[in-house]
């Protein structure tokens, strides 16, 4: 191996997705390896933890779990803080991005009838605690730690796209209208030049 690989599903979405513009942000030549579904179950096993993305080194052994691969390439290069306070508030509201993606993610395996059941109950019950949260810890502007755009921001970023995009059955685009500071983190990642640099790559 003579370049960094990152293999996640053939889908510009969630963990994986972050993880690549994160190693796209750095100028880092890499190998970005995309798994079909159809193929996942015979690869799985051979996953550190059975699940992706992972991240792969030269002359390492592989790396496993979003926060763990965008905490080491954000203290490479330069896109995760250096002061230990700092860096734990941002991995903080990474794994806070986690918990929504844990509680959301298992829904999308349900049945209709289930699905819509279970999707009504979080907008009612469990979203807006959770963008509250994320709400009143995004301090700074335009980003989660103030004018630098570093991994915590394509995290959130992700995690906002998913949901506005009016993509997610029974769930309303709307439903982080009212969090100024969480949709600001999302468009301002979405205006920045190197984030619009791997979408034009097409």
């Amino acid at each position: 191996m003579s370049k960094p690989k990152l293999t996640y599903f053939d889908a510009p979405v969630s963990r994986g997705e972050e993880c690549r513009l994160a190693l796209h942000l750095t100028g880092v030549d890499f190998e970005d390896a995309r798994i079909k579904m159809a193929d996942w179950p015979a690869l799985k096993s051979q996953m550190p933890y059975g699940s992706l993305p992972v991240l792969e080194l030269p002359g390492r052994a592989p790396i496993a779990h979003a926060n763990a691969i965008l905490v080491l390439i954000g203290r490479r290069h330069g896109l995760h803080p250096s002061d230990d306070f700092e860096a734990a508030r941002h991995e903080g509201m990474m794994q806070h991005v986690e918990d929504l993606r844990g509680v959301v993610g298992p829904t999308i395996r349900m049945e209709e009838q289930e699905k819509r059941r279970v999707r009504e109950h979080l907008v009612a019950n469990y979203l807006p605690g959770w963008a509250a949260a994320a709400e009143k810890n995004i301090s700074h502007k335009p980003f989660f730690g103030g004018d630098t755009l570093q991994v915590v921001d394509l995290k959130l970023h992700m995690a906002v796209r998913w949901f506005i995009g009016g993509n997610v059955d029974h769930i309303p685009a709307s439903i982080f209208s009212h969090c100024p500071n969480l949709i600001g983190v999302y468009e301002a990642v979405r205006d920045h030049a190197g984030v619009k640099g791997w979408y034009a790559k097409g």
